[in-house]
């Protein structure tokens, strides 16, 4: 970047984009530069966070989507924050905005289009610094001024028809003034694969742009009979050798020619190929993102038609079609039933004519209509070979590159299998979500409802029992290497071992993925598990004779953990299996360990313990507060009270290591309590400025629970801080519920009729959950982040979390999210009718002086701007 200067180049550079992905491109093309200061914001508020503080910027980029209407006034706001008062701003325009380049405000220096920003957003920003606001087109030094290309008059069908295949981006286009015989305007996907900037094209004359070789360029001109014809065209790579068609249009009163060339090899590069597929995969499983991925295919790959289709539609035995792209003129489409090629694909047949699919003309209506030269026919398949579709992709030319192009297809052809199979897993899920559906196991949800039956049966009776954490050993070789359908057979072979080592009155769950829980009921003495253990290590020893496969040895590594002497609960037992579960791997795997904690170990937390006592007195604890928001209008609702430890020497000490520690100790007694009277006060003073009646939920420990007078600390807090006992909820975390603590019962109920809230915290994970809600009087629950978290990636996860919802809405309960970071885990979880949100995709947790700025800012957009609401 020499054009910019070092002193420009330090500053900061924002990056303004509601969309998670678009944040990303940006701020990767700008990472790359080696720009040292980015900041990436989801929309005013966020920015004003991250700006604050900091010196002026170098630079603002902002997405305008829509009508820009959003974006406009979100660049006036910034122009407010110190950092954003007098520095550039460059607008990139979405594929399907609305609003045009001429119709930007003036705030805006310059624009690109979203498909330009690999090539076009660090020579506008050198533009910019060099002084030069770029125009919407360049004005040239011919008789006939260039103008740009803008929305045509109702009057004119004609030019609307010209406008949208322009901006439809399906092949490369041109406007051109015939007169001037120059470039008016060029289209993206020209832009993209021309390699050439918009700065460039515009304004340049077409014969530096576009060689004809059969006829003159004039002649072109004059006839415009959309004849395709020979030539040339300059590219970054030189020369493109291709053929373009004219055709005559009215822009703004004035004729103009439309040109559209056709590249013969120059789109099926290994460079776009490879291009083509980081956008494949780098995107969702989601089956929305289908249609843009043909029409990219159609762009990079030089296809003409592309279809897909499914072959188990859920209300008919025909075919449906999921989407089609034709780069020609509208045609009478044979049915699937007429097509000949898309039955034999659907049979499982894969067509490959890269050259002569001419020949299949006679037998199938549709490449004869098409007149297509190169066919490619692909079945969809899922892992067990059952066909679930067809990708059907032609050219009228042949295939140019068909090593290059055919992989693509392949590649493209196993997403999109990908996609269907999801949807199916996920249609055909229990709406339960409690067993699993390969093994037919219970899954996490049953299995920590069935542990905590039995630990509560356990306290009762004074019975002993164990956890074994079974983990499959190198799984995900046997995945990579043979498949998944291989591994499924594996998985429902191993569930028969492990199920023959154990009585009926056991019980055996598929935990996640490769991993297993057991639980062994009525232990008299610990060798009789070990005895277990040793078994099912050796029945895992034995060789697996798989079905029509190959012979496989799969191991397996076990850890142990007891009730009652490693743990009192759910949660903490299967943490101490999991931990002795590593340390057999560690040890080899192939084997079992018992849980046990090290010496070194028991030192470390010994001097943390110490220290503990000492953190309150010495200022090293914080409370951070984390927004909750509505699902819907993504306003805060409420917020979390979270504790931190700011150690002098170790730094900052996470919570889920010190919180045991100081429940060990008693302490928790004492820092739960300064941590409820900070947060309170702490509120109390947001409400009173702010009125906005946020909900402050704050942790209690099983330890406080315990303590008699837990109802009347609160009620002291709740007077002393005058805070509102409806705006204080309590959350209580699901493994306490196991422990038949003294005054459960009786604390929680007091404490609801003082007027405070209670939640169920990190619901899902460790407790009776099906028992436990129904029994406590909770208003709300909170689902745990890991199963949020693998949402778009477990589709039994997807099914846990879409019962927890209509289980606790059925029983009058609040639903509120934990762990939302992408998009996905949004969209989802609104279509799901989740109530409330939480998580790094709208706020991390903040210190109190940074979240009262940012409920300052939400004040002042609300009251200044007359906006509705604002996203946390």
């Amino acid at each position: 970047m020499a054009a910019v200067s070092v002193t420009t180049f330090q500053a900061g550079i924002l990056l303004v984009a509601s969309q998670r992905e678009l944040r990303r491109e940006l701020f990767d093309v700008l990472d790359r530069e080696g720009h040292p200061t980015i900041h990436s914001a989801r929309d005013t508020t966020h920015a004003a966070i991250l700006l604050e503080g900091r010196e002026p910027l170098a630079l603002i980029v902002v997405v305008f989507e829509g009508d820009g209407r959003a974006s406009s006034t979100l660049c006036e706001q910034l122009r407010l924050l110190p950092p954003c008062a007098d520095v550039p701003i460059i607008a990139v325009l979405v594929d399907d905005a609305t609003i045009r380049p001429t119709q930007l405000p003036s705030a805006i220096g310059s624009w690109v289009y979203a498909s330009q920003i690999g090539t076009e957003l660090i020579a506008r920003w050198q533009q910019l610094h060099s002084g030069k606001r770029m125009p919407v087109a360049e004005a040239t030094t011919s008789a006939s001024p260039v103008v740009p290309l803008v929305a045509p008059s109702a009057s004119s069908a004609s030019d609307y028809h010209y406008r949208f295949v322009f901006e439809e981006n399906e092949g490369d286009w041109l406007i051109v003034d015939p007169a001037a015989e120059r470039v008016v305007e060029a289209n993206p996907a020209y832009i993209r694969h021309s390699g050439l900037a918009n700065s460039l094209l515009v304004g340049t004359p077409l014969p530096e742009v576009l060689i004809f070789e059969s006829v003159s360029l004039e002649k072109a001109l004059f006839d415009a009979d959309r004849s395709w014809l020979p030539c040339r065209r300059k590219s970054i790579r030189g020369h493109d050798t291709g053929e373009a068609n004219v055709r005559r249009m009215r822009q703004n009163g004035r004729d103009m020619a439309a040109l559209q060339f056709r590249s013969a090899s120059a789109s099926v590069r290994p460079g776009a190929a490879l291009a083509v597929l980081a956008r494949l995969f780098s995107g969702t499983h989601d089956e929305a993102i289908v249609p843009e991925t043909a029409r990219l295919l159609l762009d990079e790959m030089d296809l003409d038609y592309i279809a897909v289709w499914s072959a188990r539609p859920e209300e008919s035995s025909v075919p449906v079609q999921i989407v089609q792209r034709w780069r020609g003129e509208e045609q009478v489409w044979p049915g699937p039933q007429l097509q000949s090629s898309l039955r034999l694909v659907l049979s499982g047949r894969a067509l490959i004519h890269p050259n002569d699919a001419r020949r299949l003309a006679d037998v199938d209506p549709l490449i004869g209509l098409l007149g297509l030269r190169g066919f490619v026919g692909l079945p969809l398949l899922d892992e067990r070979r059952s066909v679930l579709g067809a990708l059907l992709a032609g050219s009228r030319h042949p295939f140019s590159e068909p090593s290059i192009v055919e992989p693509v297809l392949h590649c493209t052809a196993a997403h999109f299998a990908h996609m269907l199979e999801l949807r199916r897993t996920r249609e055909q899920g229990r709406a339960e979500g409690l067993l699993d559906a390969l093994t037919g196991l219970p899954n996490r949800l049953l299995f920590n409802d069935r542990l905590d039956t039995i630990i509560r049966e356990a306290n009762r009776t004074g019975e002993t029992f164990a956890v074994l954490f079974v983990d499959l050993d190198r799984f995900k070789f046997i995945n990579d290497t043979l498949g998944h359908a291989v591994g499924d057979q594996v998985l429902v072979a191993v569930t028969q071992r492990l199920r023959s080592s154990v009585r009926a009155s056991d019980t055996v769950a598929r935990y996640a993925g490769d991993e297993f829980t057991i639980v062994l009921r009525h232990i008299v003495k610990t060798d009789d598990v070990l005895r277990v253990a040793e078994k099912i290590v050796q029945l895992m020893d034995a060789p697996l004779h798989l079905e029509d496969g190959p012979e496989l040895q799969v191991t397996a590594s076990i850890g142990v953990s007891f009730f009652p002497e490693d743990a009192l609960d759910a949660e903490t037992l299967l943490k101490h299996a999991d931990e002795a579960m590593y340390a057999a791997k560690s040890a080899g795997r192939n084997n079992y360990r018992v849980y046990d904690v090290s010496p070194a170990q028991e030192q470390q937390n010994a001097a943390l313990k110490a220290r503990l006592r000492h953190a309150e007195g010495n200022g090293e604890l914080r409370v951070f507060y984390q927004p909750q928001v509505n699902a819907q209008t993504e306003d805060i609702v409420g917020m979390e009270a979270l504790l931190r430890w700011e150690h002098p020497e170790l730094g900052n000490i996470g919570p889920g290591f010190f919180i045991p520690l100081a429940e060990e100790t008693g302490l928790i007694v004492s820092i739960g309590e300064w941590v409820l009277r900070t947060a309170c006060k702490q509120a109390k003073e947001w409400e009173d400025r702010f009125g906005l009646r946020l909900r402050l939920g704050v942790n209690l420990s099983a330890v406080q629970l315990m303590q008699p007078d837990l109802p009347e600390i609160v009620a002291a807090v709740l007077e002393e801080t005058e805070l509102d006992p409806g705006l204080l909820e309590l959350e209580v975390t699901e493994s306490i519920s196991i422990k038949a603590a003294p005054n459960l019962m009786e604390n929680m109920q007091r404490l609801h009729k003082l007027g405070c809230h209670i939640a169920i915290d990190d619901f899902g994970t460790g407790a009776a959950s099906l028992d436990y809600l129904r029994k406590l009087p909770a208003d709300r629950i909170k689902i745990d982040q890991s199963f949020v978290r693998n949402i778009g990636v477990d589709p039994d996860d997807e099914a846990i979390v879409r019962a927890t919802i209509e289980m606790a809405h059925r029983l009058k309960r609040g639903v509120v999210a934990e762990g939302v970071e992408i998009e996905q885990h949004l969209q989802f979880l609104r279509a799901n009718h989740c109530d409330e949100l939480q998580g790094y995709l709208f706020c991390r947790p903040l210190p109190h002086p940074t979240f009262e700025r940012l409920l300052g800012e939400r004040e002042r957009l609300l009251s200044g701007q007359g906006l509705s609401a604002v996203t946390a």
